[in-house]
């Protein structure tokens, strides 16, 4: 099956846990990967869906042995271990990412929907940040026009926004965001 078809079909099946309106453009992919190639350590991709991102990381030169898939869906999980052989597919949730075993991660990619959802960015981007390396990188997607994580939540988190910029190329246009710790 097509990754077009297996989103379809994955989207009608799961209608609350694909909540994209299509998988992400090639363009998207690049912009949410840019600088991977000079990131040391793990990188972990959350919500990889069919596996735009994740092809684009590996094509930036990151061995697939450095990169985890973290997906909730099994179907997706079943197709992205057939397309990228030596990737680790973990079908688990992205609050699990303590159980990986990993520390000192480079970079955390990620698909998952955490725009006006406090609780999702606490378990999600918070315990990201407690397995990543000083100067490590979240880097979100989102559709809205401001940033995916308040401020006053950033505050709490003790990261900063950093705008990646808009990718008009893409069903809705997305915006990506690249999130720190904040250095003292």
């Amino acid at each position: 099956m097509s990754r077009s078809g297996l989103f379809l079909k994955e989207t009608l099946r799961r209608p609350g846990e694909v909540v994209a309106l299509a998988p992400s453009s090639r363009a998207v992919a690049r912009k949410m990967t840019a600088g991977l190639e000079r990131v040391s350590g793990p990188i972990i991709e959350i919500g990889p869906g069919t596996g735009s991102f994740t092809r684009e990381i590996l094509a930036r030169g990151v061995p697939p042995s450095r990169l985890t898939l973290m997906e909730i869906n099994d179907q997706f999980c079943a197709s992205l271990k057939t397309q990228f052989p030596g990737v680790r597919v973990v079908n688990r949730p992205a609050q699990d990412i303590h159980a990986l075993g990993l520390h000192s991660v480079g970079a955390v990619i990620s698909g998952v929907p955490v725009l006006a959802r406090p609780k999702i960015q606490r378990d999600v981007v918070g315990r990201a940040l407690d397995v990543m390396a000083k100067g490590g990188i979240f880097v979100q997607i989102t559709y809205s026009l401001r940033a995916p994580i308040s401020t006053a939540m950033q505050a709490e988190l003790g990261i900063c926004a950093d705008y990646r910029g808009m990718v008009l190329a893409n069903l809705p246009p997305a915006h990506v965001y690249v999130f720190r710790r904040i250095q003292h």
